[in-house]
């Protein structure tokens, strides 16, 4: 069964998603850093650190949101970022980011669809997706037209929840997951079903060995899992 946001409309996952995020988006940032105690800003550094020996120099971004992971790959130093999303509430408050920043010149926020990309074939040096392919309506489609978009041995990074295996950690991560985090987050963004859908969505989401085998079937190679504080999430590395 397909996991959505709101459960009692006929709207496709992808409208609903793109109406979650618009409604969310001008508390995404700080529920983000607050609801994962400050702890995503190092994995989206570990991840980017796993690019560096590419030297990237064109990047894309696949459901950027407000675009935190593109900011975070300008330490790659690379010559253009796109970063593309299906939420325009979350591209308003990205764009805003980047011209505080005074970054927009290299980093241009794009509404798109992950799974139609408005890009040639072999364009980018690098992808990046954070917190964003458990989310796509149709999974191998999305990984499909993102692997059709990258450069012949380009790197693609995925930062992704993950289940933690460990006791006791998986109950005390089980505990906060599905009745602190929720609580919270409907009380500070007034979207209750965002942050139900947000466990629903990483519990149905196919991690570890799995995903890396739905990146094998893609088409991709030399695919790599490196699970992070104790398993809450994972960098996944993949080439073309």
């Amino acid at each position: 069964m397909e996991v959505v946001p709101y459960k009692d409309e006929t709207a496709t996952k992808k409208e609903q998603v793109a109406r979650m995020f618009d409604n969310i988006s001008h508390r995404y940032d700080f529920l983000n850093h607050f609801l994962s105690l400050g702890i995503d800003r190092g994995w989206r550094k570990k991840a980017i650190k796993l690019l560096a020996p590419t030297h990237p120099k064109v990047l894309l971004d696949v459901a950027t949101g407000t675009g935190d992971f593109a900011i975070q790959a300008l330490s790659l130093k690379p010559e253009k970022i796109i970063g593309v999303d299906i939420s325009a509430g979350m591209l308003d408050v990205g764009r805003k980011k980047m011209d505080k920043r005074r970054i927009a010149h290299v980093i241009e926020m794009i509404q798109a669809d992950s799974e139609n990309l408005p890009f040639e074939q072999n364009k980018f040096d690098a992808v990046t997706v954070a917190f964003g392919v458990r989310n796509f309506e149709n999974l191998d489609k999305g990984l499909k037209e993102i692997l059709r978009v990258m450069k012949p041995g380009a790197l693609l990074a995925v930062l992704e929840f993950s289940r933690p295996r460990r006791f006791p950690f998986k109950q005390g991560y089980n505990f906060y997951f599905k009745t602190i985090l929720p609580k919270i987050g409907s009380w500070i963004s007034r979207d209750k079903a965002a942050y139900s859908y947000l466990p629903e969505s990483v519990e149905a989401f196919p991690d570890g060995d799995d995903f890396l085998t739905i990146l094998k079937e893609a088409g991709y190679k030399n695919v790599s899992c490196k699970p992070l504080t104790f398993g809450i999430s994972s960098i996944y590395i993949a080439q073309k």
